[in-house]
């Protein structure tokens, strides 16, 4: 395998934990894609455990369960336990600054919100899809680093954290150390793919 091959490979997983997380913020989980989560299998990392507990509380969690649950975090009556925006996270506010800076980061890239879909761009599942787009199309290490630095790294972890201590999670419980982890590593990963661009221009 050439090092090319191991960075497209790695680049495709990262891609897959993206549009797994935005795939099951985004919408209650259908029994299709608890079924794909009941098949998930984790390693002994850290990680690797959040994904294989993440996989037994999908075999356990049935569609109508998993939408009540859903509802609770994130809907309710007036709001969820959570309000899944960074907008609301960075400033305490819905459809605030970050939301603009987001949309005309979005409009430089070429990207918009699907007619279908009513949330505004700053949700937390929109920006994870946002960033398996950009991986998948080979966006440059350059535009990812930006979307990661500007729009999911100022609130995205504290966002994982409390979902991992929200009093209505069950199965999102996991899901919230996936994603917090998931975030860990990534800047990390694109620290070291930096540091390796500067080296190789200097």
């Amino acid at each position: 395998m050439t090092v090319h091959d191991a960075e497209s490979g790695a680049d495709a997983l990262r891609a897959d934990v993206y549009r797994l997380l935005a795939l099951t913020l985004a919408a209650p989980p259908s029994a299709d894609l608890l079924g794909l989560l009941g098949g998930l299998a984790g390693d002994a990392t850290a990680i690797g455990r959040a994904f294989d507990d993440l996989a037994s509380r999908a075999r356990s969690t049935s569609p109508q369960e998993a939408e009540r649950e859903f509802n609770a975090l994130f809907i309710g009556v007036v709001q969820g336990e959570l309000v899944p925006y960074a907008s609301y996270y960075r400033t305490g506010f819905l459809t605030d600054r970050p939301l603009s800076a987001l949309r005309a980061d979005l409009q430089a890239l070429g990207l918009e919100r699907a007619p279908d879909v009513s949330e505004p761009e700053d949700h937390i599942a929109a920006l994870c899809d946002v960033m398996a787009v950009l991986i998948r199309e080979g966006a440059a290490h350059a535009v990812q680093r930006h979307m990661l630095d500007s729009h999911l790294t100022p609130w995205a972890g504290r966002f994982f954290q409390d979902l991992e201590v929200a009093e209505a999670a069950g199965l999102y419980r996991p899901l919230g150390t996936v994603g917090r982890l998931f975030l860990e590593i990534e800047r990390e990963a694109l620290d070291r793919q930096t540091d390796l661009l500067e080296g190789a221009d200097a």
